[in-house]
């Protein structure tokens, strides 16, 4: 490694996302690519926000231009008060929720529509795969996850929802590969409604990767809220480097970019949550 390698500094430009981190450790699921250092066991761990500190959220941020507030996790959906603060986000943003995608059964998909239907806002949902190819795909997330996320966008898309798709794509294949594949894999499930985000997988730590600072990124739009404080982005949450402040009454707008995650970012030159 030669010269010396500076991270760049990326500046909020306007607050227009945020990212709720409904819980860091509780997951029904356990994916070999996951970007979370979740325990071995799946036990319950009590780190699930507060509803108090979400209604402070939206108090102190309501002068701001919040496009959408976003429910990332490990899974957002096992928090105990999940469709408590699902409505309280509703009443004043758009609102989506980044899953796995195995609560989505025809029942709770059936209520969230009716939740959806009693305001003026929209609920999105954002779930991810590895692969078109079913058996590749599972090798690297786990046993049943591929059928897992078609069943629940064909759910979705039964009603009506609009849902993200977002392909990490860990075998280096064509961008038109995977798009082509997947556009005949939603056209055989009935599958509508679905925008495909395709994403670099995780880079080796090197300088080129910190050397060229993007144009897009999560930080220049979003901060994430978690029980702990103020985050920069749901890769940094929880994580010393990414701390911004205790609330949205004070808060820096400006991060360091100095972990791998951020090296992420700056090799896709892309957002990596936020839709749309």
């Amino acid at each position: 490694m030669t010269g010396i390698c500076t991270a760049p500094i990326y500046e909020l430009k306007e607050l227009n996302n945020i990212f709720i981190e409904m819980t860091n450790k509780n997951c029904n699921k356990r994916c070999n690519c996951c970007y979370l250092e979740l325990p071995n066991s799946q036990k319950i761990i009590k780190d699930f926000i507060s509803t108090d500190s979400i209604k402070e959220m939206l108090e102190d941020t309501k002068n701001e231009n919040i496009n959408c507030i976003y429910l990332t996790g490990a899974e957002p959906m096992l928090h105990p008060d999940f469709n408590t603060i699902l409505r309280l986000c509703l009443k004043k943003h758009n609102v989506c929720i980044c899953t796995n995608g195995s609560f989505l059964n025809e029942k709770k998909v059936r209520f969230l529509n009716k939740v959806e239907s009693e305001s003026c806002n929209q609920i999105f949902f954002k779930l991810s795969l590895i692969h078109y190819n079913e058996q590749e795909n599972d090798a690297f997330k786990y046993r049943g996850n591929f059928r897992q996320t078609i069943f629940a966008l064909k759910t979705l898309s039964r009603y009506n929802f609009t849902s993200a798709l977002t392909v990490q794509n860990r075998y280096k294949l064509s961008h038109e590969e995977i798009r082509n594949a997947f556009n005949m894999l939603f056209k055989e499930h009935e599958i509508n409604n679905t925008d495909l985000q395709i994403i670099v997988s995780h880079p080796d730590f090197d300088e080129e990767n910190y050397i060229k600072p993007s144009t897009k990124t999560d930080c220049m739009n979003g901060r994430t809220l978690c029980a702990t404080g103020i985050y920069a982005c749901p890769f940094l949450a929880e994580d010393y480097r990414g701390r911004l402040g205790a609330c949205f009454k004070n808060y820096s707008k400006y991060v360091t970019a100095e972990s791998d995650f951020c090296a992420t970012c700056s090799k896709n030159n892309n957002f990596m949550f936020t839709i749309g």
